[in-house]
């Protein structure tokens, strides 16, 4: 199988398995947060709810894009990205999967809300920060710029649910004069129906954005271990002719070209050669090629390396003012690097499928820990019907704002702060259970640098044993 020695087809399978428990533990430590509130409020039984987020996370992940995914993927340097050692790229998936799966079970175990967002992407940091401490690293780390969109997304997230949730609760208020909708959910009556109805579709809208955003990450795990582990098959789109983007690069070329070396500083200057390199290296292969399949898989990479690498040297580039391009050099230049880079950010159907199955049945198993925490831990009253509506609804809407938007959500942290927006709506501040916010927030504060102590350390390991 892909012609890997017998071993390494091992640790790739293993690798992929690992993949697969990441998304497992996610479906049932994060997507509890989308079946709280149906369940806590006998909107649905458990089972007909945990089946019911299922099938959306499932759908999700399979209609939601990769955007996501690529935004994980391109948080680790290009220069771990197209490193053609095997046992490197065992060493960096190894080590962010156990890293970050050895979080979320302990944080499940003890019923506390942490982010498997948080945990995969302080995973993915610790092993580029540990891969910038290599002699062969040439300095590179993280991609600072994705992770600096990546943490504002993450930040952004939680504070616009915890604000919109008590605007949300305020206008119910003011508006709705059923106060059915206030009260504690009995404990064996379900509610009326036009409650039930508002709560499931809450439900099913965390859940199919969960999954088209988690899921996401998911698929990003995968492809770095495929990029990893076997590069020449899965550095481009086997889906794609490559000699298609010919056309592209000689627009890209003609834009470059026009670009006056004197108008750039000398790290630009620098960088403008070696963009120069990648797409003279672009023609070579592609050189009196007309049939696709006489392309070397070899070659493929290459191909690949080409594309990252002047993608990643020309962003600053062309986003500077001071080189003097026109507004339509500027996009030809967008549009065929966009077009060239089709090629590299894909995920293959059987990807998406392994992982929303994964996704799936996890929702399925261990959804009781943190039901209880979103139920009665956070607030000191019970949740009531609009407190469990609202949140979801605010939920919802922010996941899908940050899949919309190509970003990462942390749907623990966006449901939890709607959760304790909604209990501030309701009494004040003091309706909040310290202890409990307490506890959640040390996971936050943990989450990022415990699991990027992991998967550095677990990486260097991993490297010194290589």
């Amino acid at each position: 199988m892909f012609g890997l020695e017998p071993h390494v087809l091992v640790l790739l399978l293993l690798c992929l398995v690992a993949a697969c428990a990441f998304e497992f533990v996610n479906g049932f430590h994060d997507t509890a947060n989308a079946v709280a509130t149906v369940i806590y409020t006998n909107t649905l039984r458990p089972w007909v709810a945990v089946i019911w987020s299922a099938f959306w996370n499932f759908i999700g992940v399979l209609t939601g894009g990769i955007g996501v995914a690529m935004g994980i993927v391109y948080l680790l340097p290009v220069e771990s990205l197209v490193d053609q050692n095997i046992y490197h790229g065992i060493a960096m998936v190894g080590a962010l999967i156990l890293a970050a799966i050895i979080w979320n079970v302990g944080t499940w175990y003890y019923g506390i809300p942490a982010s498997s967002s948080h945990a995969l992407i302080g995973s993915i940091l610790g092993v580029g920060i540990a891969f910038s401490l290599l002699p062969d690293s040439g300095g590179a780390a993280v991609n600072w710029s994705k992770a600096s969109e990546t943490g504002v997304a993450l930040l952004v997230g939680p504070l616009f649910g915890f604000t919109l949730t008590i605007l949300l609760m305020f206008v119910l208020k003011r508006f709705v004069r059923n106060k059915a909708i206030f009260k504690e959910p009995h404990k064996r009556k379900p509610p009326p129906l036009w409650i039930r109805l508002i709560l499931v579709a809450t439900c099913t809208l965390v859940s199919y954005f969960h999954g088209s955003n988690d899921g996401q990450k998911g698929v990003g795990l995968v492809m770095l271990i495929l990029i990893g582990i076997v590069p020449t098959f899965f550095a481009l789109d086997n889906a794609k002719n490559p000699l298609d983007m010919r056309v592209s690069l000689a627009q890209v070329e003609m834009v470059v070209n026009k670009i006056n070396p004197e108008e750039l500083s000398a790290k630009d200057k620098a960088d403008l050669v070696l963009v120069k390199q990648q797409t003279a290296a672009l023609d070579q292969i592609f050189a009196g090629r007309t049939d696709v399949n006489k392309l070397p898989q070899s070659e493929r990479f290459q191909i690949r390396k080409a594309i990252l690498l002047t993608y990643s040297r020309a962003k600053n580039i062309m986003a500077s003012e001071k080189v003097s391009l026109s507004t339509a050099d500027r996009k030809t230049y967008d549009d065929a690097i966009t077009n060239m880079r089709s090629f590299t950010d894909y995920a293959p159907w059987w990807v998406l499928l392994m992982v929303s199955l994964s996704l799936g049945v996890g929702t399925m198993v261990g959804w009781q820990r943190i039901v209880k925490t979103i139920g009665e831990r956070i607030g000191k009253e019970h949740l009531t019907y609009a407190q469990g509506a609202s949140s979801e609804l605010v939920a919802a809407i922010m996941i899908g704002a940050s899949t919309w938007a190509h970003l990462p959500a942390s749907t623990t942290h966006v449901l939890s702060s709607a959760i304790a927006g909604s209990m501030v709506a309701n009494r004040g501040i003091k309706n909040l259970n310290p202890q409990m916010v307490r506890n959640i927030a040390m996971a936050w504060v943990l989450t990022l640098p415990v699991t990027m102590f992991l998967s550095g350390g677990l990486f260097l390991l991993f490297r010194a044993l290589i």
